[in-house]
């Protein structure tokens, strides 16, 4: 019987709503510069990946020719979209409704794991329980890479974060203050690598079993 925190309820509920309007809603960030931070983050990837959190499918475009992908997600609507937009692109890719912080993969299953724009819509007290999930899915020499949303230090950015904070929450369940950095060494994860990729709004960090 699974026990623990998982990454069920508030989650599903949001995005089984808004599956259907999600590419038109993130359209304008996905055209202006999460496209090329997607590519960026696949970059030199081989072996076998899990995209963790995958939604609509919006990374398949960018997955490295060669790749064997496992693409996840809690919502089946999201997944649903997503496997309509991998037949489109010709990509097989293995799609499951899978909770994040209980997958069911074996221990050091993949070579490495891609989060993108999911730990912002992970509650705080997941944050953890889902680093630790990845840790143990990884090889040893496996990595982790997460691309999501960080709180800028910035007096402009900081206010136009305040200012669209709810509209972020209401329509995608998200936020800009997620913590998931400051858990890695809990979960026995050492960042490798930690940088801005969009002024300091944006941050890609790569991870290793520590």
């Amino acid at each position: 019987m699974q026990t623990g925190p998982t990454v069920q309820t508030g989650y599903v509920r949001t995005y089984e709503r808004i599956a259907p309007l999600y590419d038109a809603l993130d359209l304008g960030y996905e055209v202006m510069w999460k496209r090329r931070l997607r590519r960026g983050t696949f970059h030199g990837l081989s072996g076998r990946i899990l995209d963790a959190g995958a939604g609509t499918g919006c990374n398949i475009p960018f997955y490295p020719a060669g790749v064997r992908v496992t693409a996840v997600d809690a919502s089946q609507a999201m997944l649903a979209r997503a496997a309509k937009r991998a037949e489109k692109l010709g990509r097989a890719v293995d799609f499951q409704v899978l909770d994040l912080a209980a997958t069911g993969f074996p221990d050091g299953h993949f070579d490495h794991v891609v989060a993108t724009f999911v730990f912002c819509v992970l509650p705080e007290e997941l944050q953890l329980p889902v680093l630790r999930e990845m840790r143990r899915i990884l090889k040893p020499e496996g990595t982790l890479r997460i691309l999501d949303y960080t709180q800028s230090e910035r007096s402009a950015a900081r206010l136009w974060m305040r200012v669209v904070s709810p509209w972020l929450s209401f329509a995608f369940a998200a936020r800009y203050t997620a913590g998931y950095e400051g858990h890695l060494p809990q979960a026995g994860l050492g960042a490798v690598d930690s940088r801005f990729v969009m002024g300091d709004c944006v941050k890609l960090v790569e991870a290793r079993a520590a």
